[in-house]
């Protein structure tokens, strides 16, 4: 599997599931039982780069700003998400986590935000194709502590200097 078409696959799941991170993880681990193996570990190696990718104190201090909060938990369960909203919002949060307040239509924060069960679906349909956990990935594991420059989240003047798009949409002082 390319990284088309592991795009390709997160995009179909997400319009098919109309946004729901859930449903998308249910159609997600549908659509990852129907491919070989190997495949499935492809995909795995594709959503594991990106999630360590994502790892960045900028990214968390989006999610913060997004979800009024985000724990070390609710940031892994955040970095899920993000790559199941597909390659432009996840590439353009990268490029500037800020550009969040552009790139989504809609945000519930009850139900966006958290894909943990996006993250478990390769791992699920592995084991399920299988009868065996999945074997390491091969790939180098996240840093022990986000990249970049810390992010003083319990500082809301901060947060909204640092994140203005984000802040006047879903927060205000």
């Amino acid at each position: 599997m390319d990284e088309t078409e592991f795009w390709e696959l997160i995009d179909d799941t997400r319009r098919t599931a109309e946004g729901d991170p859930e449903e998308q993880a249910d159609l997600l681990l549908e659509r990852l039982l129907g491919l070989d193996p190997e495949l499935v570990l492809d995909f795995a190696r594709h959503f594991e780069a990106r999630y360590n990718r994502a790892y960045r104190w900028d990214l968390w201090g989006a999610a913060w700003v997004l979800l009024d909060g985000a724990s070390d938990d609710a940031f892994d369960f955040f970095r899920c998400w993000l790559i199941g909203q597909g390659r432009e919002v996840y590439e353009g949060a990268l490029h500037d986590p800020d550009s969040l307040a552009g790139l989504l239509n809609d945000f519930d924060e009850e139900i966006d935000g958290d894909g943990e069960e996006l993250g478990y679906a390769a791992d699920e349909a592995y084991e399920q194709l299988t009868g065996a956990v999945a074997p390491d990935l091969g790939i180098a594991a996240a840093p022990a502590e986000p990249e970049g420059a810390p992010v003083e989240f319990e500082d809301d003047r901060a947060l909204a200097q640092r994140y203005p798009g984000l802040w006047n949409r879903f927060r205000e002082l």
